[in-house]
């Protein structure tokens, strides 16, 4: 009596009479003997051999195919950056340069990273495809370094270990690194800085002040978000700049 053929598809193959499809498995009758059982397994070897090879070679193609059209294709990020060098303003040389030690500050660690944050009410959350060039505390140390650079002053920041002795310490504390969607469609991008400023040996006298400073989008697209960025940043930097230098002398 003959058996119906699995569905399964791979371990089928064509009738060499053209009879249809039968399993390989199906195809021989049971054995008789020593003599026939070893007659008829070398028969099923046989025949089954070549469907084998073309089962192993349609999975290894069908699994190629999955793996060129299954897998999401995903468009790369696009980089930005914001704080890159300004000309230096030129101005007459300056006598009594006053050094200013850098000091380790906070920055908020949702807006930290190589993502551009958003802030929507209560809710936060990342611009898609976008990302600095480098994590935005990297790129604001960055940003701090080339202000103080590029505006005339007294002021040289100085780094720990450095053969200059530092006159006063500066701390920055980035309190708001945000992109704020409000009413409109075009975001507004908010900086808030927190700095800190102590002067003398005995590290006694010290001020503080807060900077702060909003820049609208003009339009809702990433390349205007990042120009706001900058827009916001390069301001509360120029205030800093200008207090820091009429506050360590």
């Amino acid at each position: 009596m003959k058996r119906r053929a699995a569905p399964y598809t791979a371990s089928r193959s064509p009738s060499p009479k053209g009879g249809g499809e039968r399993s390989c498995r199906h195809t021989a009758p049971p054995p008789q003997g020593e003599g026939d059982r070893e007659a008829v397994e070398g028969a099923v070897l046989h025949h089954c051999l070549p469907a084998l090879r073309l089962t192993a070679a349609g999975l290894a193609a069908l699994a190629l195919s999955g793996c060129i059209t299954l897998l999401p294709k995903s468009e790369p990020a696009q980089l930005y950056r914001f704080g890159a060098p300004t000309p230096a303003v030129s101005a007459p040389a300056t006598t009594g340069a006053i050094s200013v030690f850098r000091a380790p500050g906070n920055f908020p660690r949702e807006a930290a990273g190589d993502r551009l944050l958003t802030i929507t009410g209560e809710r936060a959350a990342y611009i898609a495809d976008a990302r600095w060039v480098a994590p935005a505390e990297v790129l604001f140390d960055q940003a701090v370094s080339n202000a103080f650079e590029a505006q005339p002053g007294r002021v040289r920041l100085v780094s720990r270990g450095g053969p200059t002795r530092a006159d006063a310490a500066l701390r920055l504390d980035v309190r708001n690194f945000e992109a704020r969607y409000g009413q409109g469609s075009s975001p507004v991008v908010h900086v808030r800085i927190r700095a800190v400023l102590v002067r003398g040996q005995d590290r006694a006298q010290a001020m503080e002040q807060i900077f702060d400073a909003e820049a609208p989008a003009d339009q809702n697209r990433v390349t205007a978000i990042v120009a706001a960025y900058d827009q916001a940043l390069g301001k509360v930097l120029g205030e800093i700049v200008a207090w820091t230098n009429s506050s360590a002398g």
